[in-house]
């Protein structure tokens, strides 16, 4: 246990705090509501498609990014809980989100 930057306190009920960091538990595929947006803020006219509000492991959503870069041909990222896909896949995505097992996800905008 590391005490970082507490060196004393005149607190007589001071209870220190560990700061673990405690990663999330990924949730069951069924469980995910997972959502699949195109964007084209802040990105020079280019568009994204987004898959967000994944809850679980950075390690799960790094795979699944892998999983859907792969199938789609682009290139992209995942971290903070969201997918970047490169180009306009949200039909794709979305149709292999279901096939992946993930029921309830939804497209989101036009």
């Amino acid at each position: 246990m590391s005490k970082k930057n507490i060196v004393y306190s005149t607190n007589k009920n001071f209870e220190y705090e560990d700061d673990f960091d405690e990663e999330m538990e990924t949730l069951s595929l069924e469980a995910q509501k997972l959502k699949v947006i195109i964007d084209r803020k802040q990105r020079k006219g280019k568009s994204v498609t987004l898959i967000t509000d994944f809850v679980g492991t950075d390690n799960d959503l790094q795979t699944l990014g892998k999983i859907l870069k792969q199938k789609c041909g682009v290139g992209g990222s995942a971290k903070d809980g969201e997918i970047l896909i490169q180009g306009e896949h949200k039909d794709k995505v979305f149709d292999i989100l279901l096939k992946m097992g993930y029921k309830q996800t939804k497209k989101v905008g036009g």
